[in-house]
């Protein structure tokens, strides 16, 4: 896609809720019956781990067709060292506009701004395949797990700067920002305010299962 056919710019919060249809239209019944990601986008915006800073979005002929946010988290070391990185996420564009590269122009425009600010690693989970191509890499390649030795298949890092986690083994704490999501109650709630979609099953959510439960193990 050229410059010239899109426009990246901050979200305002005028866009919130266009911005949450998008990530609703994007996430439907794609993990599970149904999807959560736009009440998390509503509940981070208040967060205090949220970095407003990096909340872009890619508008196309005046409609908003992509969208990322990022929140702060931590990696402990040894020693009990607290180090800040990124957690990327939700990052969402709407089927219409797919596979057409607003993903990766997304990513590679806030990664340059997240250095530019200090931070030189973003965290996320994932399915590899939607990531590896923008320079993330296993978590285990890293030596960055979750406590007591985990280490998720779909635990993804990504080093803004090269050498930022070499030498040291880490331990990922990722921020409460998505605790909420929790609350079924809470999110039928927050859905009930938007157009009413079936939840229904499809094949992609077996495969997050599959991705969201294996691990790294040698």
């Amino acid at each position: 896609m050229n410059k010239s056919d899109y426009i990246i710019r901050r979200e305002t919060i005028n866009d919130y809720h266009e911005v949450e249809e998008l990530a609703r239209e994007a996430f439907w019944n794609l993990s599970v019956p149904g999807c959560s990601e736009h009440y998390f986008m509503h509940v981070l915006r208040q967060h205090k781990a949220f970095v407003p800073e990096l909340d872009y979005v890619i508008e196309i002929n005046g409609r908003i067709a992509a969208s990322v946010m990022y929140s702060v988290s931590d990696l402990t070391d040894e020693n009990g060292n607290k180090k800040e990185v990124l957690t990327m996420g939700p990052i969402c564009v709407l089927p219409e506009h797919q596979r057409k590269g607003l993903s990766r122009i997304l990513l590679e425009y806030t990664f340059a701004k997240a250095l530019e600010m200090g931070f030189d690693t973003v965290i996320n989970f994932g399915n590899p395949d939607n990531y590896v191509a923008r320079g993330y890499k296993s978590c285990k390649k890293y030596n960055v797990s979750l406590e007591g030795d985990y280490y998720p298949a779909a635990l993804l890092v990504k080093e803004l700067k090269e050498g930022s986690l070499a030498g040291k083994k880490w331990v990922y704490h990722q921020n409460d920002a998505d605790a909420p999501c929790d609350d079924a109650e809470a999110v039928e709630k927050y859905d009930s305010l938007f157009t009413p979609k079936v939840k229904a099953w499809q094949p992609s959510q077996e495969e997050f299962f599959i991705h969201s439960h294996s691990a790294i193990t040698w």
